[in-house]
């Protein structure tokens, strides 16, 4: 019988990590991923502790093919694109090995604003099947519910702290989109989500949109489309300093 040849699965995870409650994994997550993530026995991962947990609730639904205590899991380095070449072969050992892996972040899809793109690359140069498992990523979430143009975007992150160094990047943005139309989408740390709301509120565009998607795929999410006009009337729904946000700047 022919050895199934082994892979490399791209795991998305719930976006719920760190939030007080927790969406029914069956919600976001089809069973044949689940199924699947059943089955493997080596990991790749952002952080080892959220990763147990996580297969604890997979196992609830499908059970493990070994006790979590059992499988090997490996936690990516901090600075994970900076991992030279021979400790990335030596983190993809098991599936040169046979074994196929799981790759998997705290919360949404690997390799997408988050750690894991230089493991997938090494993968594709040792001619290893690469096999991305349908899930949520914000990102994308955020864009389709939005309204804005979703044929020219650009993701960017974190923007700049500093409040002089973050208006002029925000000037610079209304100049893209007013330019080519191009939906600017970013992210912020909670606990800054009023400074950074507070200077999307001052720039001097106000027929410019402004998209806010709060707690994505949570029972309490909100999206809101609105220009910065409309915005600085409704402002007392702008969010907290304790939900996860994706922004949105643009025009539909």
């Amino acid at each position: 019988m022919t050895q199934p040849i082994a892979k490399l699965y791209v795991v998305p995870t719930p976006l719920d990590f760190g939030s007080a409650f927790q969406t029914p994994l069956h919600q976001v997550l089809p069973l044949a991923n689940l199924q699947i993530i059943a089955t493997l026995t080596h990991w790749l991962c952002e952080n080892s502790k959220s990763l147990r947990a996580f297969l604890k609730r997979v196992d609830a639904i499908v059970p493990l093919c070994h006790p979590i205590q059992h499988l090997n899991i490996q936690q990516l380095p901090a600075q994970s694109e900076s991992v030279n070449v021979t400790q990335s072969c030596d983190l993809l050992a098991p599936i040169l090995a046979g074994h196929s892996m799981g790759l998997a972040s705290e919360a949404g899809m690997p390799a997408i604003a988050d750690p894991g793109a230089t493991m997938v690359q090494l993968a594709h140069s040792q001619s290893i099947q690469v096999v991305p498992l349908v899930g949520p990523c914000s990102i994308i979430l955020a864009l389709s519910a939005s309204g804005l143009y979703g044929q020219h975007f650009a993701f960017l992150g974190y923007l700049p702290k500093n409040s002089v160094d973050l208006h002029q990047k925000l000037e610079h943005l209304i100049q893209a989109i007013q330019r080519t139309g191009q939906s600017q989408i970013f992210i912020e740390t909670p606990y800054r989500n009023v400074k950074l709301c507070t200077e999307l509120l001052q720039i001097r565009h106000p027929e410019v949109y402004l998209s806010i998607s709060q707690g994505l795929t949570l029972e309490a999410q909100r999206i809101q489309t609105r220009t910065l006009a409309d915005w600085r009337r409704h402002n007392a729904d702008l969010p907290n300093r304790s939900t996860p946000c994706i922004y949105i700047l643009g025009k539909p």
